[in-house]
């Protein structure tokens, strides 16, 4: 069987999941979508894909199913539970969860899928919006590494770079240690934006001097125009790198590691959510310091 010859799930048409749909549409691939809401499954830019009802459905027959869905509990769902995917599956296909899920949750579905002649490997993503859309995705794959050559040409299509780590979980583990350069990042491109602000500087021109130099992030980079217009269109759900932090922090726990910088910026995006900020992009950090009464509250873990 040849790449061309394959026919592709997908479930999980999400601000990342639909993007990278519509580029393996792009490629050829033969697809069947499904998402909770149903309403990307008629995108415009997926006309030509199978729409399908449930999970189950969307793996009938298919010899590859990607998955991009939020959480630990909607992995499990969508594989295993109502309707769910893996009674459909056939022997000899695999599961490639783009999802970010914690490592243990990753074990978890490989195992049983490993049950009935299916393999899995976990490939989180990361590069935002802008990097599912432009198919330049960076993909952490944790798995069999011959899965994972089996698997590379599908990658390709919504990846740029692709990196391999060693076991199925491992992925997962890259995510999160991902998740937690992103916290300090934006906390940091979010307090120095709020900070010339305060100061009167002219900070469209500073973002310009300080992204070029030792300062520069691709938070920075790429975020600092929605921190200074006080806009913050999805890119990242605050909400999502909330719950990933929770997985990088629980894995510093049973690593018995601190990780005071990431804690903080948890308890920022708890008061953020609390202010109904939840689903707006990560940027939305810089609201922090305008939270009405929430200014030099947050005490750090040692206090």
């Amino acid at each position: 069987m040849t790449r061309s010859d394959w026919r592709i799930g997908m479930v999980g048409l999400g601000a990342l999941g639909l993007p990278m749909a519509v580029n393996l549409q792009r490629a050829g691939y033969a697809l069947q979508v499904h998402t909770r809401s149903r309403h990307a499954e008629t995108d415009p830019a997926l006309a030509g894909a199978t729409a399908c009802a449930s999970p189950a459905a969307a793996a009938d027959g298919v010899d590859r199913l990607l998955l991009c869905v939020s959480d630990d509990a909607a992995v499990q769902a969508v594989l295993f539970g109502a309707e769910g995917a893996a009674e459909r599956l056939k022997p000899g296909s695999i599961v490639v969860d783009c999802s970010t899920i914690s490592p243990q949750a990753a074990q978890q579905a490989a195992a049983q899928l490993r049950g009935q002649g299916v393999h899995y490997i976990d490939a989180p993503v990361t590069g935002g919006t802008e990097g599912a859309k432009a198919g330049t995705l960076t993909v952490l794959v944790g798995g069999d590494a011959g899965v994972f050559e089996q698997v590379r040409p599908l990658l390709e299509v919504i990846g740029g770079s692709l990196h391999h780590f060693g076991p199925v979980g491992r992925g997962q583990e890259v995510k999160a240690v991902n998740q937690v350069l992103v916290a300090g990042s934006y906390a940091a491109a979010a307090e120095a934006i709020a900070f010339g602000q305060r100061l009167g500087l002219p900070m469209p021109a500073v973002v310009e001097a300080l992204r070029q130099g030792a300062a520069g992030s691709w938070a920075l980079s790429h975020r600092a125009g929605a921190m200074l217009e006080g806009h913050y269109p999805l890119g990242f759900k605050l909400a999502l790198h909330h719950k990933d932090l929770g997985i990088a922090l629980g894995a510093a726990e049973a690593a018995a590691i601190e990780l005071p910088v990431s804690r903080l910026v948890q308890e920022m995006e708890e008061q953020l959510m609390g202010a109904g900020h939840g689903d707006e992009d990560v940027a939305a950090l810089h609201r922090w310091n305008n939270l009405q009464g929430h200014a030099g509250t947050i005490s750090t873990p040692d206090q």
